[in-house]
């Protein structure tokens, strides 16, 4: 253990006033353009509803405002906005997480100044600890994995690791075991039959999914994934609309491992909330090598949504999360940071 340095001649208390004035001088430090700018960056890089980004970004000097892009809702899948809460609470973690990596709190405010759903705050400096080290460094890793996973099971130990991730006021994940795994299965089944059967969810997904290779936005064929060889896992298919895409069929693992992500109360600030528990949990599986994909045509369907609830009608489904081990896939594209900014600052 590194000893702490002698006090000097005079005894404690002059080396205890040094100390506060170098914490009070960190204090009153500036954010730097490059903690800003890679905060920003790092919003951008957050996971969402069909890769539609649905943020506005705005960095003044003294904080940053997070706003909701309508442009970019989901009218058909989202017309509450939930997902679309839960992405911008994706990318306020990702800022949170960025500014801790470099020595810096944060305060959240909400809503934020002019509309925004969220202004996050710089506050004083503090050494980051190796596990924040991690998750920063995780950012540019995170993958939506749509392909098979091997039949490793996840140790527990990693198991709890994303429910601490997951864990705060209100926020809870749950790990299904196969019979409760099989049961939202067959729900994800039965939503995804519903929403192949809507015209408006098919043209609503095709107009975010795309094969031309200069969108920086929406799901591009390369992320599709296999389809399965069985219906059992009912994954998306994001080539419905897309007759050019030419996919291969693919062995699934035969007990996928399914969590869901609970908050207590059902609205746009815990929406706000579920994104952020969402982005620790996806970036803590990252560090720990697992694979993740959303599975959420079930909560996308009002009364199968219904049917998640735990009984009491305190906690609500916000997330299904299909976990595991696979292979690495490429990133999705992200729309450049001047494209998300509402003002030009630190936007270089």
């Amino acid at each position: 253990m590194r000893r702490r340095p002698s006090p000097p001649d005079g005894g404690e208390r002059p080396y205890r006033a040094a100390a506060a004035r170098t914490r009070l001088g960190r204090m009153n430090e500036r954010l730097s353009d490059r903690a800003a700018a890679g905060a920003l960056r790092a919003a951008v890089a957050a996971p969402s509803i069909h890769n539609t980004q649905p943020w506005r970004l705005r960095f003044d000097g003294a904080g940053f405002d997070v706003h909701a892009d309508a442009r970019r809702a989901l009218d058909v899948i989202d017309p509450d906005g939930r997902a679309l809460h839960i992405s911008i609470g994706a990318a306020v973690c990702n800022m949170r997480v960025a500014l801790a990596a470099e020595g810096w709190g944060s305060r959240l405010e909400r809503p934020g100044p002019s509309g925004a759903e969220a202004r996050i705050v710089p506050t004083a400096c503090r050494e980051p600890s190796p596990s924040m080290r991690a998750l920063a460094g995780a950012i540019a890793h995170r993958r939506t994995n749509r392909q098979p996973f091997d039949d490793t099971a996840v140790p527990a130990v990693v198991l709890d690791a994303l429910c601490r991730a997951a864990a705060g006021d209100g926020l809870r994940l749950v790990i299904l075991d196969p019979v409760r795994g099989g049961a939202v299965l067959a729900l994800t089944q039965a939503a995804d039959a519903v929403q192949r059967a809507d015209p408006r969810y098919r043209r609503e997904l095709a107009a975010w999914t795309t094969d031309r290779g200069e969108r920086r936005d929406g799901v591009p064929v390369a992320a599709f994934g296999p389809r399965p060889t069985t219906a059992a896992l009912p994954v998306r298919d994001f080539g419905l609309e897309l007759q050019r895409a030419e996919r291969d069929a693919a062995r699934f693992e035969a007990h996928p491992r399914l969590v869901v992500l609970h908050s207590r109360g059902d609205g746009p600030d815990r929406w706000l909330d579920a994104g952020q528990a969402l982005e620790r949990v996806l970036l803590t599986a990252s560090v720990h090598g697992l694979a993740t994909q959303p599975m959420t045509q079930a909560l996308e369907v009002p009364h199968l949504r219904r049917l998640l609830s735990p009984p009491g009608g305190h906690w609500h489904p916000q997330m299904i999360l299909r976990i595991g081990y696979g292979h690495p896939v490429a990133a999705s594209p992200r729309r450049p940071l001047r494209d998300v900014m509402r003002s030009t600052a630190c936007a270089r």
